[in-house]
């Protein structure tokens, strides 16, 4: 394989596939994709009328198609009702035909579709052959007796099926109707624009879902719903899938087995055309849960090889010609390691008999049906180690299963038969934590991540762990929305992508304020998913950084709230689902660890207010259950035991088994009243200490703060004396029950000329602390980022020049987030650097510290690397799994590495200079912080001042 390079994404591919591509580009230029709506409600000249309040819609079908295409017209017919209130008529034997029908079918199944072909009528010469294509058209005169017809060909199955889908999505039916209870808007009429409509061939073969059902959630959902994981449950579930255009499900699977369960649950998926496989640890078609139920003996087999080989055997002839992707290798028991070691002969061995298996039960070469090779955790670790498969065998990659892809094909490797896939995760059980309340998964980190994998050509599949299907909606559809074409993806339709999203299910009117909204609570989510929250998560003490992530949920939910109230009745479930709750739910969260550690700190501290934040935690615990509730309550119950995963109260990485509030402290005052002084940016208050040190004042930082606190429950008098004549303060003396802030200003037309301190005394009810305060002027030569108290902190984005960088929207904990944009080399290269401005008041020892996504050696060459010059001197390489104090669970718990190094610089103005050297290399933050610098925040410090 041979890296490409292009300017929307880097593509691996080699001369053949190229002119093929190129080819492809030629025979397509008549050929329109998709994109737009063609359906309309405005009549247009030789436009077709689906529907009018005279005409209601028929289909017709040959009765010899698929049956999955007979099953998804009678949806399509159910999906003009929802529009139109008129079920569409099928008619499948042509003996009363309309004048205007929907002809429906597939090539080489449907009379109606082959004889449209064979007289000149419809030309099939851009679908035929192709994987899951279709084309839609108006054709005039295309039979005796009809005027003319709307014909929606299918290339196979699936391509049919995607048709009919596509029509309803047009007309206004959203992929969840039923699963986030999106409203349809009826409408009198609907009409289809003149001309051929197709959304081309997928690139990525297999695209789908791995529902990880997890108690209490979907089962109790399901066992409340539909009794267990039948045909009827999974009937929701496939049409789902290909009203989304994937084609692909590992199904649930703890203590659940699809074949077993209800054995019509394979017939309706190979009808409807969805391909099943079992997940990464269950081989040949059995689910894990049938050992249990029927297995003899112990799941290693090197014990067991002839029973084993008798169970798998069962999952094969139970397959029959189903159309599947069969899962080989093998784990231990339980989701586990098989082994302590890596068995490289062994699992070589198992992969060998178990392919003579699938060889003698279908009768077929074993190269015949599709197989996969999941390459998850220790798995890994043989492939890394030399094992190999046959050639034939899809190797299914994996993430870390916290969204960071593990490992990529090396382009130097020849190409793979069986192909690459990858095999991602929206959900986890698992270290460091469990996540599987709530959606925290950036699209935008998907989409960095998964345009890497197709990259480097892991195009064959693209699974999704999504836990209970509710609540991932939004990420779900971007998946596999991007899947279905990523070459014509661009970070343009990134950033288009929220507001289109929230059209499909809402409609136009609020579309880019509801995108906005799913955008901001899931980057607000993802700095720290909420199962990892603690009341020691955000600081108190520095950048006023708790206080910050209040106020932006607050603010959030705020606009949530009011433009709810704005859309109609009829939307209000799924607004509720897909945005409200989410929202509130998850600013709830954070004031309760929030309330929770004010209320620790503030009773150390011997506030009086303390106790009142104790009560505040218990508030919004009680707010937490009430949420679940009024979600329970949805559509008459509709989805009782959707939102009962626990995620309050972990104290390691499985959850608790019910939710916890956490300890509150209490507080005793006393009767009097007693004066107590915290500063921000200092754990140490008074009367702790009797002097303490207020933040740094110079012109770019004019103003600063310091929180007065009571420690009884009378009044405290205050009183400020010894202010210097350069400073202001709002408050020189008052009374406070509670707290009182007081606000120090620099008096403009009195500053010094050079460094100054000086000593301010507050007073009150007889104890006095000391504040030290300091005037610290910048050079007047200073430019860029402005170091203040020992710190400069740089956003991505806040470069001076940029060459060979992308930055990709919402990305990252900041949405400021860059990735070296298709650079593939190890040379250092002005073509691929980023420069920034800064200047230091004094001498600086300390450290340069980049903050980066978390992201792997997937390239398995030690680490990813960027480097940095300062000044021009000679660049310095750093890599982002070495050169850092984090370690795995540390940077997928906080979602940024952090990348150090030692720097020694003098005072005045500096340029520093980040060069990319591999790919995958994220770049959120810098940060230069003195030694003497005090930062136990979370997110590290606000962008500095730039002048």
């Amino acid at each position: 394989m041979k890296l490409k390079n292009s300017k929307a994404m880097p593509i691996l591919m080699n001369k053949n596939r190229q002119l093929c591509m190129f080819l492809g580009i030629l025979c397509s230029l008549n050929f329109a994709i998709a994109q737009e709506n063609y359906v309309t409600g405005q009549q247009q000249e030789n436009a077709f009328t689906l529907f009018n309040q005279s005409q209601q819609a028929v289909l017709l079908i040959d009765t010899a198609d698929f049956k999955g295409v007979k099953l998804v017209a009678k949806d399509l017919s159910e999906d003009f009702e929802r529009v139109s209130g008129k079920l569409a008529r099928i008619d499948s034997s042509g003996s009363a035909s309309p004048e205007m029908p929907i002809i429906i079918g597939t090539i080489g199944k449907s009379k109606l579709i082959d004889q449209l072909a064979e007289n000149g009528k419809l030309d099939i010469n851009n679908i035929t052959g192709k994987w899951e294509t279709f084309q839609t058209q108006i054709i005039n005169d295309p039979m005796p007796g009809i005027k003319q017809a709307l014909v929606i060909a299918g290339s196979d199955k699936r391509g049919t099926i995607y048709g009919m889908y596509d029509l309803s999505e047009k007309m206004g039916v959203s992929p969840w109707y039923w699963w986030a209870d999106v409203p349809v808007k009826k409408k009198e009429s609907l009409y289809v624009k003149p001309g051929i409509y197709s959304d081309g061939t997928p690139e990525i073969q297999y695209r789908g879902i791995f529902i990880n059902d997890e108690a209490p959630a979907l089962s109790g959902w399901v066992g409340e719903n539909f009794g267990d994981f039948n045909s009827q449950f999974y009937e929701h579930v496939f049409e789902l899938i290909l009203r989304l255009k994937a084609n692909f499900l590992w199904p649930a699977m703890w203590g659940r087995a699809f074949y077993d369960d209800d054995p019509r649950n394979p017939v309706l998926a190979d009808d409807y055309g969805v391909v099943i496989s079992t997940s990464h640890h269950e081989p040949l078609m059995r689910a894990h849960a049938e050992w249990e139920r029927y297995g003899n003996g112990p799941w290693d087999y090197t014990k067991n090889k002839d029973s084993l080989q008798a169970f798998w055997k069962k999952g094969i002839e139970r397959m029959q010609n189903n159309e599947s992707l069969v899962t080989v290798g093998m784990r231990g028991d339980g989701d586990e390691p098989m082994t302590e070691g890596t068995a490289i002969d062994l699992l070589e061995q198992i992969v060998a008999d178990q392919r003579t298996i699938i060889s003698d039960v279908t009768g077929k070469p074993v190269s015949e049906t599709p197989q996969v090779w999941a390459l998850y955790k220790e798995v890994q670790d043989y492939y890394d180690k030399g094992m190999r498969v046959p050639d034939d065998v899809t190797l299914l990659l994996a993430d870390d299963n916290w969204g960071n892809i593990r490992k990529l094909p090396d382009p130097d490797e020849k190409e793979r038969a069986g192909g690459y896939g990858i095999y991602y995760h929206f959900d986890y059980v698992g270290g460091p934590r469990n996540y599987k309340w709530i959606n925290t998964s950036q699209i935008s980190r998907v989409y960095e991540q998964m345009s890497l994998a197709y990259a480097y050509e892991a195009n064959k599949l693209w699974i999704v762990n999504v836990g209970d299907i509710k609540p991932m909606e939004y990420p779900i559809s971007f998946f596999l929305d991007y899947a279905w074409k990523p070459s014509k993806f661009n970070l343009k339709d990134l950033q288009q992508y929220p507001k289109k999203w929230a059209a499909e299910q809402f409609g136009e009117q609020y579309s880019e304020e509801i995108g906005e909204l799913l955008q901001s609570y899931t980057t607000l989510n993802s700095r720290r998913k909420p199962e990892l929250l603690s009341p020691e998560t955000y600081s108190l003490e520095h950048y006023q950084e708790a206080e910050r992530i209040w106020k932006s949920f607050e603010e959030l939910e705020k606009k949530a709230q009011m433009l709810g109230k704005k859309l109609p009745e009829a939307a209000q479930s799924a607004y509720f689902e897909l945005v409200l709750f989410p929202i509130e739910a998850s600013a709830n969260l954070n004031r309760l660890y929030i309330a929770s550690a004010k209320n620790q700190l503030y009773a150390n501290q011997g506030r009086n207010s303390a106790n009142e934040w104790g009560e505040k935690v218990k508030e919004y615990f009680r707010r937490d259950q009430e949420l679940a509730k009024e979600y329970h309550a949805l559509e008459n119950g509709k989805w009782n035991h959707m939102m009962s995963q626990t995620h309050i109260g972990y104290t390691y990485w499985q959850e608790p088994k019910e939710n916890k509030m956490p300890e509150i402290a209490s507080y005793q005052a006393s009767e009097k009243g007693e004066l107590g002084i915290a500063i921000p940016g200092d754990s140490t208050y008074f009367p702790q200490q009797t002097t303490l040190k207020l933040l740094p004042f110079d012109r770019s930082h004019p103003e600063n703060q310091l929180t007065l606190f009571n420690r009884g429950k009378s009044a405290v008098d205050f009183k400020v004396k010894k202010i210097p004549g350069w400073l202001t303060v709002d408050q020189k003396k008052d009374e406070f029950k509670e707290e009182q802030i007081l606000r120090f200003a620099l008096a403009a037309n009195k500053l010094p000329s050079k460094k100054t301190e000086a000593k301010v005394e507050i007073i009150g009810n007889g104890k006095m602390a000391t504040i030290e305060v300091i005037f610290d002027p910048y050079s007047e030569n200073a430019k860029g980022y402005l170091e203040y108290n020992g710190v400069v902190s740089i956003p991505a984005n806040g470069y001076k020049e940029n060459q060979g960088w992308e930055q990709i929207p919402d990305l990252g904990r900041e949405d400021i987030a860059l990735r070296p944009e298709n650079r593939f080399s190890q040379e250092l290269s002005e073509a691929s650097s980023l420069t920034y401005e800064f200047s230091l008041k004094n001498d600086f020892e300390g450290t340069l510290q980049f903050y980066v996504s978390p992201s792997l050696d997937f390239l398995a060459k030690g680490g990813l690397e960027l480097a940095y010059s300062v000044d021009g001197k000679t660049p310095q390489k750093l890599n982002i799994l070495k050169d850092t104090k984090d370690n795995w669970g540390s940077s997928v718990s906080n979602n940024v590495t952090k990348v150090l190094s030692s720097l020694e610089l003098e005072e005045g103005s500096h340029s520093l200079k980040v060069y990319a050297l591999d790919p995958g290399v994220v770049l959120q933050q810098i940060v230069l912080q003195e030694k003497s610098a005090q930062d136990d925040s979370y997110l590290g410090p606000p962008p500095s001042i730039k002048k």
